[in-house]
């Protein structure tokens, strides 16, 4: 049987289709095609305008927000159903691996404990995970998940972004860049 192109098309299109119904697939997909944040522009950098947030720890001590002031800081917003955020969550648990105890990682989440330990176990996270006890800063507000936030020392967000591939060599530049500071 020759196979024409039309054929060919058509057998691609039923791969696609299926990769995209099968879950483990679409966050394999979404990794390869996530790319590293941009960095907001000096000029173009909000700062926090407050620090008064409470976290409760799921797999971790409690938070109190007030203790991130002068340092770096990365905050991801994310949950367990989200595939997006399950395909972002291998960079950052590399970062975390590496600069754990230079940066401060805050994975917020609204899912209970019983879905997030689960969750880590089975795929070997184990970034410090919390569930909001207060309303986050203004500046944190988002609809949509993933979305994570890079802040440095003087409070400024360096980067505000969705479905990123965290561990890459600019971001890494950036945030040796932002531990000097």
């Amino acid at each position: 049987m020759k196979l024409t192109k039309k054929s060919i098309s058509n057998i691609l299109f039923v791969i696609v289709i299926a990769l995209l119904l099968y879950p483990k697939s679409k966050t394999w997909i979404l990794r390869q095609i996530s790319f590293s944040p941009g960095i907001e522009n000096v000029e173009n950098r909000v700062k926090v305008s407050s620090y008064n947030w409470a976290l409760q720890g799921l797999n971790t001590e409690n938070y109190d927000f007030n203790q991130a002031k002068d340092k770096v800081v990365i905050i991801n917003f994310w949950a367990t159903w989200c595939v997006p955020c399950i395909a972002e969550m291998p960079s950052l648990q590399e970062l975390y691996d590496d600069y754990g105890d230079k940066v401060v990682f805050l994975l917020v989440t609204s899912d209970s404990n019983e879905k997030v330990a689960p969750f880590l176990r089975e795929r070997g996270f184990s970034m410090p995970i919390y569930n909001q006890v207060s309303n986050a800063p203004k500046e944190f507000f988002t609809k949509t998940i993933p979305k994570t936030f890079l802040i440095d020392k003087k409070g400024q967000i360096v980067i505000e972004a969705s479905r990123a591939d965290w561990n890459t060599k600019k971001v890494r530049k950036l945030l040796d860049a932002l531990l000097v500071e």
